[in-house]
């Protein structure tokens, strides 16, 4: 199952890329509706784009108050969000809130339980933090276990 990201991109050959971009040349129009993200696979993609989050964001969202209430999660799997708050001896409504930021970042999910429960899963496996301490290449990638 291919992945859905928040940004759009294209993948084809340095050759392919060439040939938009001369056509871009003699007709910006024609880059409108393109996307501005070129990988040469769909795997370079996945680990290019695997979250959102800045890496100044996840050092923040991955605080060791925090990867405690990961460890938990993957290893106590609480059925809703009252048990998991009671584990970690944290407000609901805190807790919502950084279980909420981990979601947009990739690294946990929720399964639907009875009437509006939802009880958070881990679904990352690592996360991968490449600083570039000389421009804005800076990169997170989110390793999750393949499903069986």
């Amino acid at each position: 199952m291919k992945e859905e990201f928040q940004m759009t991109y294209k993948t084809g050959s340095i050759g392919d890329f060439m040939r938009w971009t001369k056509q871009v040349v003699t007709d910006p129009v024609a880059a409108k509706d393109t996307p501005k993200r070129w990988f040469d696979n769909d795997e370079t993609a996945a680990k290019s784009l695997g979250t959102s989050a800045s890496p100044e964001a996840m050092v923040k969202l991955l605080s060791p108050e925090n990867l405690v209430l990961l460890h938990i999660i993957g290893t106590e799997r609480p059925d809703y969000l009252r048990a998991l708050a009671a584990l970690v001896h944290r407000k609901e409504s805190n807790l919502s809130r950084t279980l909420k930021k981990m979601h947009e970042a990739g690294i946990v999910d929720f399964e639907v339980g009875p009437g509006r429960m939802r009880a958070p899963r881990l679904i990352a496996r690592r996360v991968t933090l490449d600083l570039d301490l000389m421009g804005p290449g800076s990169v997170v990638s989110i390793e999750r276990p393949e499903v069986r």
